[in-house]
């Protein structure tokens, strides 16, 4: 459907009320509807495309025999939530979708009742739903818990552990199986091979076809898999186990059912329902389901695209040298040379890079799932096996593995490098997504050392400074998006880098990481106004450098910007080593507030908590001049 074209089923299903009034015909011509909106929309915009167009029907069906909100419907992950989104009245939303005061690219409480968690890391959902299956029994209240679990989430330990709970609770939990065996890529491990080996009735003709289809190019659950299907279509039971994996938990079992047919899901879903008890429904879908690029596109199915051509899929960006591409190239040529690096990935080989390394040396590189605790310790035992790992990772998704990164590396002082990418504020997929908070989270850890590269150069250089370090674990972090030009040294104090000074030094200046473009601008303003700068890159910002504090020393005021959380950020790190080295020197930090900011893009959300070139440079011009006024002596003093 064009943006102009307002005719059709789509505008007139502004509640789940809607759905329920149309024929299987009309459900049909809705389906092909809702995947040219998202096309046309996701197109312009960016945003989660294949996660959306493989639930349509999925989506339909769970309206359709639930009520919500008094059933709560909870999507694990969130990020295909879009046609939820749309059929709960927020269509006209979408030419915002993931932009500032827009639509959220997750559930979103503030913009439906609908929409009920907003946590968009993986594997939550089932908890939640333990959590509200209790609270409604114990209060009497005649409802359902449906939760939508899938896309490599089921990788995750944090499923089982609510599976348990659920099962030993035997209240009314409907967890529906978005079976598509694939996260940003095919779903890896021994729980993907199993879930493709669950029974399957004989009557589900059109399920084996689908699965053959889906499945059958996939190198996970390929051809092995479809030929247990077959046994067990021919009724060989021998070839799978006696009982399937969920009924042994304690769940009834319904499917799997073709997760592509409305009326399929919806039969499942009404015997699930029909149950006083928790349910498995087992659902088979395709990622990209009903738009040919996305289903040709074999590394993620168009995932999470930007902006894209809607007729070919490609992206609209010019291809630009982004700082994923760095590392993954540093850390390929330090693997040529170190046969003892190896890398770990949580179900993001593509995304972080490690896929780059995972070509040329497949078997060095390890694929955890989405288990970034697991991820943590077995890079741990890698360690103490004699080698060094690498692990991979979003920022936002490290902090689940705190207490393994403090604990079963820092604590054993193992020599694991962790790398996390899209660090900083990242934008678009707001404040679950944004990685603020690890400088603080990490940064307490004893024997940890940070590095935060300002551009290329300093990343290749502190990548291999990182995997050298073999007496305890070294975090290096850098945001999403392209690398600016290389920003040179004029000199080196120690391991800090000074990039612009004047013989005056009225301001010390530190720049973290990918923010020194920003305070070479401030640089500039405050020169202008008089002031004497000294502008340093610290490269390795926690702990503190020495040398940082000397130079304090020779200044009037220490400014700190940092791309995280100011609270126990790098500003906070350096003010107690002026302390602890009693350097008498005032001490100004920019940083990001600690709350949780809404989605917009990144100079959006820079310029609206402070953190431009103007507003910094402001700030230090007003503190200055309250220092000087200090200095000056009383004016009976003067006369």
């Amino acid at each position: 459907m064009s943006d102009s074209d307002r005719t059709g089923l789509l505008p007139s299903v502004t509640s789940p009320a809607d759905l329920k009034r149309l024929t299987a015909e009309q459900l049909g011509v809705l389906a092909a509807e809702i995947r040219d909106f998202l096309v046309a929309k996701v197109s312009r915009t960016g945003g989660h495309l294949g996660p959306n167009l493989g639930v349509v029907e999925l989506t339909l069906a769970l309206h359709r025999v639930f009520d919500s909100p008094r059933d709560r419907l909870l999507f694990d992950t969130g990020h295909q939530a879009y046609v939820h989104k749309m059929v709960t009245g927020r269509q006209d939303g979408f030419d915002l979708l993931r932009r500032g005061g827009g639509l959220s690219g997750y559930p979103s409480r503030a913009e439906s009742e609908h929409d009920l968690i907003e946590n968009s890391h993986a594997s939550t959902a089932l908890s939640y739903a333990d959590g509200l299956s209790k609270a409604f029994a114990l209060r009497g209240e005649d409802r359902h818990v449906v939760a939508v679990v899938g896309d490599g989430a089921l990788t995750g330990g944090m499923c089982w552990e609510a599976l348990n709970n659920i099962a030993g609770a035997k209240n009314r939990v409907v967890i529906v199986v978005n079976d598509n065996g694939r996260s940003y890529a095919p779903t890896i491990g021994g729980l993907a091979d199993h879930l493709s080996t669950l029974r399957l009735n004989p009557g589900y003709e059109k399920v084996l076809d689908l699965v053959k289809d889906a499945l059958g190019s996939t190198p996970v659950v390929g051809k092995p898999v479809y030929e247990v299907l077959h046994a067990v279509k021919k009724g060989i039971k021998d070839a799978v186990s006696p009982q399937p994996m969920f009924e042994d938990l304690g769940f009834k079992y319904v499917g799997p059912v073709d997760g592509h047919d409305v009326q399929a899901v919806e039969s499942a879903l009404r015997r699930a329902k029909g149950f006083n008890g928790p349910v498995i429904v087992h659902a088979v879908t395709r990622k990209g389901y009903g738009y040919r690029p996305a289903e040709e596109d074999e590394a993620d199915c168009l995932h999470g695209p930007g902006a894209f051509d809607a007729e070919t899929g490609k992206l609209l960006a010019a291809p630009s040298m982004k700082w994923t591409h760095v590392f993954a190239d540093e850390l390929t040529a330090i693997a040529d040379e170190r046969p003892d690096v190896v890398g770990i990935t949580a179900a993001m080989a593509e995304p972080t890079g490690i896929a780059t390394l995972a070509r040329k040396y497949p078997e060095r590189v390890y694929d955890v799932g989405i288990a970034e605790q697991h991820a943590a310790t077995s890079a741990a035992g890698l360690a103490m096996g004699g080698l060094h790992p690498v692990v991979a990772v979003y920022a936002t998704f490290l902090n689940r593995a705190f207490d393994q990164v403090l604990l079963d590396v820092a604590m054993h002082d193992l020599p694991v490098t962790f790398v996390l990418d899209r660090a900083g504020v990242t934008g678009p997929d707001g404040p679950s997504h944004y990685g603020i908070w690890d400088m603080s989270v990490f940064g307490v850890v004893p024997g940890l050392r940070i590095a935060a590269p300002r551009d290329a150069a300093t990343l290749r250089e502190e990548l291999r400074e990182a995997v050298a370090v073999e007496d305890g674990p070294t975090v290096l972090r850098f945001p999403t998006g392209s690398v600016a030009a290389d920003i040179p040294a004029l000199r080196r104090v120690g391991p800090v880098d000074v990039l612009h000074e004047t013989d005056r030094k009225d301001v010390l200046l530190v720049a973290v990481g990918a923010f020194a473009p920003m305070a070479l601008d401030v640089a500039d303003r405050l020169t202008g106004q008089g002031y004497g700068v000294t502008v340093v890159d610290p490269r390795w910002v926690r702990p503190v450098p020495i040398e940082l504090t000397a130079l304090a020393r020779e200044h009037r005021l220490v400014v700190t910007v940092e791309d995280g959380v100011r609270a126990g950020g790098v500003g906070d790190a350096v003010a107690k080593a002026l302390r602890d080295a009693d350097v008498d020197v005032p001490l100004r930090d920019f940083g990001v507030p600690a709350e949780f900011i809404p989605h917009g893009t990144r100079a959006e959300i820079l310029a609206s908590v402070g953190l431009t070139a103007q507003d910094v440079a402001r700030e230090v011009t007003g503190t200055l001049s309250r220092i000087v006024d200090a200095a000056r002596p009383p004016f009976a003093a003067q006369a």
